[in-house]
């Protein structure tokens, strides 16, 4: 038992490592694949993971894929079995056969304990992506129409808005739909408490490179984390129909080293301390944009 379990782990272990790859090779007979933490055209297989959570949820899909394929071949190789065995020309006289308690047991339990196989890692991982065990720090997170909010609470507890920056002014080498006026700034390896909440109407943040995707919803407080391990620029959008520019809610999130983000939050103190004036001057030139 022992060795078939061993045995089982290992060619896990080796289809884990190729089913990346596998993908990644059919996808190039289309299109390119990405390599970067943004959406590309015909994208079929994830960004890659820029956290611990990202990482353990493309683990356990690539471990629901492994078993996913055997049953459908296992059903495909059946589907012709009886297809071959059983036709007119083989059995000119049909069966008369009702029921057959063996397969009928056979094909619950099988199931059932393909299913408790799954809830485990399942079960573990929907722990481990609820709640820092460590923070850090602490980020807010406000959905608005249509724009985000950031506040930094343990770092001045300053506060600025996020906006996208429209087509006309989009820059040679920058995405359009993706990119903001101002970047949500964070350092690398920290562990991070992300709070979110929302002003007006549901909205959700979405970074697919963190493994994140919470609504955030008013009068209530969502809670999350992450720990990124890559320096970048990371982009994500809002992933709930909130209204007629919800399409024109990105998400930009520029991962700096611990020094480097140190240095940005001293001037960032500065240059969004709380101002009346300027939050409607900003909302203003948002409007004026669209």
């Amino acid at each position: 038992m022992k060795k078939n379990s061993s045995l089982l782990f290992k060619i896990y272990q080796k289809f884990n490592s190729l089913v990346p790859l596998s993908i990644a090779s059919i996808c190039l007979l289309w299109t390119q694949i990405s390599h970067a933490s943004e959406p590309k055209p015909w994208q079929w297989y994830f960004q890659p993971p820029a956290t611990p959570v990202m990482e353990q949820i493309i683990e356990f899909h690539n471990l629901m894929f492994f078993v996913e394929v055997g049953i459908v071949l296992l059903v495909l190789g059946l589907m012709v079995y009886i297809v071959v065995k059983f036709n007119s020309k083989a059995n000119p006289e049909p069966t008369k056969t009702t029921h057959n308690t063996v397969l009928e047991v056979v094909w619950t339990v099988i199931p059932i304990v393909i299913l408790i196989v799954f809830a485990v890692p399942s079960m573990k991982l929907l722990f481990f992506m609820e709640k820092a065990q460590n923070p850090e720090m602490t980020l807010k997170v406000t959905g608005n129409q249509w724009h985000w909010s950031y506040q930094y609470p343990d770092n001045g507890n300053f506060e600025f808005d996020s906006n996208i920056i429209p087509d006309e002014d989009i820059k040679p080498g920058q995405r359009r739909l993706l990119e903001v006026d101002n970047q949500v700034v964070l350092p690398v390896n920290t562990e991070i408490k992300v709070l979110l909440t929302a002003r007006d109407v549901m909205h959700n943040w979405a970074v697919p490179a963190f493994g994140i995707k919470i609504d955030t919803i008013p009068g209530r407080i969502n809670e999350t984390w992450m720990k990124v391990t890559k320096t970048g620029t990371y982009y994500g959008q809002c992933s709930e129909l909130c209204g007629v520019a919800h399409s024109r809610m990105p998400i930009a999130v520029k991962v700096v080293s611990k020094e480097d983000f140190k240095q940005w939050v001293k001037k960032a103190k500065s240059e969004f301390a709380r101002s009346d004036k300027n939050t409607i001057l900003r909302l203003a030139q948002f409007k004026k944009s669209k």
